[in-house]
């Protein structure tokens, strides 16, 4: 085979191969140290633009932007008249409530994901409904307990309260100058896919407090249940309206009506609007709804 002859670009003269070799690989070299020169500048500038970015107040975000603590929410309150005084109502949500009346603070169901209760009102007395974390928190009333307090619960509740008293339906107790009766809540429609209701039959309390002659129920977590029926001179009463565990608006308005109340608070109402609840009764005479943030 004959021999391949390279010439020079600028003479047209033969060169020897591997001399032609050198060359190339000369050229190679040198385009690669000049790439080579070229990155290590970049770098240089992209530092120094970061060293400058850091030192640029306005770059950076201000230390104390994610510190800042919302401001706590400020809790609704009502007062009703009675004949000895004034009865504070605060509503804190949910099934969640307390009462003041002479001296005296009532807690129901408290619940720490609800509120700060290092600055509420120690308990006198506190009632629990039922044994769902919703309603029995056991953090919540270490924190309001002090010597004194009297605390009615039901028997599924005692295990998780120590020195705690039980009271069963058509009980009642009076604790701190105040008359308590402990009713019946319960499911009847509303049930879980096992067949068993949410709230089963004598395991819940319902509580009518006695303010004096001023009669308050807190109805728990309970359907339209016939022992409704037999509740008398209610002047306030709470009435849950949460699907799928307790009422629906039309079975709560149907409950309201069965006994009357003066005042009714829809509570404990999750999602449901509670105005379809005042629509239900704007044409009974003798109770007025009250919309409170008691979802």
């Amino acid at each position: 085979m004959d021999s391949v002859q390279f010439r020079s670009m600028e003479s047209g003269i033969p060169m020897d191969n591997e001399y032609t070799i050198d060359i190339w690989k000369g050229v190679v070299m040198k385009t690669i140290s000049n790439l080579f020169i070229l990155l290590s500048l970049a770098g240089i500038i992209s530092v120094a633009g970061l060293a400058l970015a850091a030192d640029n107040p306005a770059a950076k975000p201000a230390p104390d932007a994610k510190a800042v603590p919302e401001p706590a929410k400020k809790l609704q309150e009502d007062i009703i008249k009675t004949e000895a005084g004034d009865l504070k109502i605060t509503f804190i949500g949910h099934g969640t409530l307390m009462f003041q009346y002479a001296g005296k603070v009532v807690h129901v169901d408290p619940w720490t994901k609800l509120a700060d209760y290092s600055k509420l009102p120690k308990a006198d007395v506190i009632l629990i409904t039922h044994e769902h974390a919703d309603h029995l928190d056991p953090k919540a009333i270490e924190m309001l307990r002090k010597d004194s307090t009297l605390i009615l619960l039901t028997q599924a509740c005692a295990d998780k309260v120590p020195g705690g008293k039980v009271i069963k339906n058509g009980e009642s107790q009076t604790v701190a100058g105040l008359k308590i009766e402990a009713v019946p809540a319960y499911n009847i429609v509303q049930k879980r896919p096992d067949g068993t209701a949410f709230h089963p039959k004598d395991s819940g309390n319902g509580y009518v407090i006695n303010f004096g002659k001023t009669r308050v129920y807190v109805a728990g977590d309970t359907e339209n249940i016939p022992e409704m029926k037999k509740l008398d001179k209610i002047a306030v009463a709470f009435l849950p309206m949460n699907l799928p565990y307790t009422m629906t608006p039309e079975q709560a308005a149907e409950a309201a009506k069965s006994f009357m109340p003066k005042v009714l608070y829809p509570y404990h109402f999750g999602q449901t609007d509670p105005k379809l609840l005042v629509n239900l009764l704007k044409d009974v005479k003798g109770i007025e709804v009250r919309i409170r943030d008691m979802k």
